[in-house]
């Protein structure tokens, strides 16, 4: 597979954004002592609207900020759209985009686009996705940050991608172009019965790590040390619609992009749209 490969990236600490989120990183792994656990993360949620009582554990039970973040939900708390044909929201959010990724170029925001292969690096499978839809979906430090599978298939695996950790929040993006594509992510690959799906995990300035599930899948800072592109194959590897993929330590960005004809017309969300996991947002062809 040929891939448009990025520039040399110097050490992450000299990254733009590199030195605050080492910070970071290290102060959301930091373990905090069991009896200041709950207060701490009663006064997070306050200060943000975060709804802990979704969260699958107790809360001393949580032994940083980091496994606060990664936190997994209650079962039954939300529940997966049943119906066969269903596209669910991968994660929680505000949808900030969304639309067709004509010519293969993705809005940012108001006035700033980027191209599709600058976001995915991978020019064969970028060109599969021209014209397909997309949303982009902006996860606060308020929302559960797990990301799921939109829809089942195979996962082909994971393309990490180094670049700088600007804050992605709607106010950065509406002014600093090309953002996500200048950002680290890790693409997720899905090949589902109805054509590819690309799921991309972008980093942001106070994201310490992004977090990837499946078998042998390191984490962004495990590969962060080489500062060059890599890809993580898996073939074979089957996922339901609602398997989890990976998992931000703050909040980030979910780029969701799919072939042309896999869907049957255009994704049910606009932005300003707040979605949560398991929702419906749109249906298979």
């Amino acid at each position: 597979m040929e891939f448009r490969k990025p520039g040399p990236v110097a050490g992450w600490g000299r990254t733009p954004g590199g030195a605050y989120s080492a910070i970071i990183a290290s102060a959301a792994r930091a373990e905090l002592p069991a009896r200041l656990r709950e207060p701490a993360y009663r006064a997070f949620a306050r200060a943000v609207g975060a709804d802990l009582g979704e969260a699958e554990l107790e809360l001393p039970a949580y032994r940083s900020f980091g496994d606060l973040f990664a936190r997994r939900l209650r079962p039954g708390v939300r529940p997966i759209d049943p119906a066969p044909d269903a596209i669910i929201a991968p994660c929680d959010g505000v949808v900030a985009a969304s639309g067709r990724a004509s010519d293969g170029v993705l809005v940012q925001a108001k006035g700033h686009t980027y191209e599709l292969v600058e976001l995915v690096v991978d020019e064969v499978r970028a060109a599969r996705l021209v014209g397909g839809p997309y949303t982009t979906i902006y996860l606060s430090p308020r929302d559960y940050h797990r990301v799921h599978a939109p829809e089942g298939g195979e996962l082909l695996g994971y393309d990490y991608v180094p670049g700088a950790l600007w804050p992605v929040n709607p106010r950065v993006a509406a002014r600093r172009p090309r953002l996500f594509a200048r950002n680290e992510r890790v693409v997720i690959w899905l090949a589902t019965a109805r054509g590819l799906c690309a799921v991309v995990m972008i980093g942001a300035a106070g994201v310490g790590n992004i977090r990837l599930f499946g078998p042998g899948a390191p984490d962004s800072a495990t590969l962060r040390g080489r500062g060059e592109l890599r890809r993580i194959e898996l073939g074979g590897v089957r996922v339901a619609r609602g398997d989890e993929l990976g998992a931000f330590r703050l909040g980030s960005t979910v780029v969701l992009a799919f072939e042309p004809g896999a869907l049957r017309g255009e994704l049910d969300c606009a932005p300003g749209d707040l979605v949560r996991f398991g929702e419906r947002i749109g249906a298979s062809a």
